[in-house]
């Protein structure tokens, strides 16, 4: 074999736990040697890290690999993540599969990669590593580098919710929390690093703490808040039943929370909720929204809505409408429902048809595409603090704390800057806006 780095390369599927851990797996792999390479390069061994929340998911995962056996035939195969967590027989009929490992060890993939790199053909069987991962710790990792600006880091695994539309339990398993001290550490290094954004994320970030003795959810943020430099902390996607009087007003003392909230709400109507198995109904998430509001001054809110749930009446449907109108989302997922094999909502009677579906999603993708331009609207002639992102064609972009996407027209990249803007114009999708003070610009 030649004495050129084995090029790997990593693609992702679904959420920012996966991208998380995908980070993780290619800095372990880097530490041995590995080159880490992009998608569209031929590659010695590919990872495909996948996603099973819907049957879409499967197809696009089935898909990926099958490319990556396609475009490298000689290539080694390694397939992780939730499909290869509950579908793991399905995956190894796939001929040129090599390594199959679910979530219970992702960190095992460096250890095929090094099994293969010594290897001289591809001639052994598929290897399948499969845990319970209802009986599994939650797996030690962690991350250096970040992309650009911003970092997400996990500190939770599993979900012990039972909504009726979803499968992820089943890939994930039990709540796990990383270890308060593991958190600290790791967000320290990527501030030290130069990250000023950090989003602190999980399966079910609003459980973090559960398993433990001594750490919640805001005992960790109180703590992160007191990191020396700590810039922005934003929080993943959280179940509004969090938001209790308590949890909110000990959030809202700490610097570093952007004002900004992504609520997994799936539905305004408190009837469609109970079919979902939700904690909730609409009146305690509408409280949760009207609680952060007051508590804290200029925060938006994005979230995930579900329509055509099984069951899902027109008043159903008008009822998330309002509560749409009211909550002034700055952004929503509108989602149409279809069916995920392996849940109750798969075989619930009063299956919403398809036409109806989609009036119902492109009524309410209407709606709040109306609410994100009067939202920006109200932006006009105010002043906010935007990190930038990236850079094309003359403007660069990047968010204020409160999430909204702003676009400056700028000769040089302000990429991983912070600077104050004033907002001048909106295109109904994101703020125009003018730098306050000179960037080098002439």
């Amino acid at each position: 074999m030649n004495n050129r780095p084995m090029t790997i390369g990593i693609l992702t599927l679904g959420c920012k736990v996966n991208q998380y851990e995908s980070e993780a797996i290619a800095e372990e792999l880097q530490k041995h040697g590995f080159e880490i390479s992009t998608h569209d390069k031929s590659c010695d061994i590919y990872i495909i890290n996948t996603c099973t929340v819907t049957a879409e998911s499967d197809r696009k995962a089935r898909q990926f690999i099958r490319r990556a056996i396609k475009s490298s035939p000689d290539a080694y195969i390694i397939v992780t993540g939730c499909m290869a967590q509950t579908s793991p027989d399905e995956i190894s009929k796939i001929e040129g599969v090599d390594y199959i490992c679910g979530n219970s060890k992702k960190l095992s993939v460096v250890d095929a990669a090094l099994k293969f790199r010594d290897s001289k053909s591809k001639s052994c069987p598929v290897e399948v590593f499969h845990e319970d991962i209802f009986s599994v710790p939650f797996e030690r990792m962690n991350i250096k580098h970040f992309d650009r600006t911003r970092a997400y880091v996990k500190i939770e695994d599993g979900c012990e919710n039972r909504c009726t539309y979803c499968i992820i339990p089943l890939a994930r398993g039990k709540v796990r929390s990383k270890l308060p001290d593991e958190v600290i550490t790791e967000v320290k290094d990527l501030v030290s690093g130069g990250c000023k954004e950090v989003v602190l994320t999980g399966i079910e970030t609003a459980s973090y703490g559960k398993d433990l003795d001594n750490c919640s959810l805001a005992d960790l943020l109180e703590r992160v808040d007191k990191i020396d430099g700590i810039g922005r902390v934003r929080l993943g996607s959280l179940d509004p039943s969090l938001m209790s009087d308590k949890f909110v007003q000990r959030i809202a003392s700490l610097h570093s929370i952007t004002p900004h909230f992504h609520l997994s709400l799936q539905s305004g109507s408190s009837a469609v909720l109970a079919l979902m198995k939700r904690k909730y109904n609409a009146k305690m998430a509408m409280a949760a929204i009207e609680r952060l509001r007051a508590a804290i001054p200029g925060v938006h809110f994005t979230t995930d809505i579900i329509v055509g749930f099984p069951g899902e009446t027109e008043e159903n449907f008008n009822e998330t409408v309002e509560f749409v109108k009211q909550a002034k989302f700055l952004s929503a997922h509108i989602f149409q429902y279809s069916k995920r094999k392996g849940t109750l909502a798969s075989s619930m009677p009063n299956q919403v048809p398809e036409n109806i579906k989609a009036e119902r999603s492109a009524k309410l993708i209407a709606l709040q595409n109306q609410i994100r331009a009067s939202l920006l609207d109200e932006a006009l002639g105010n002043e906010y603090d935007v990190l930038f992102e990236t850079h094309s064609e003359g403007f660069s972009f990047g968010h204020t704390n409160s999430f909204i996407e702003v676009a400056v027209k700028s000769n040089k990249p302000l990429t991983s800057e912070i600077a104050r803007v004033k907002i001048i114009g909106n295109d109904g999708s994101r703020c125009i806006a003018t730098l306050c003070e000179p960037h080098g610009e002439e």
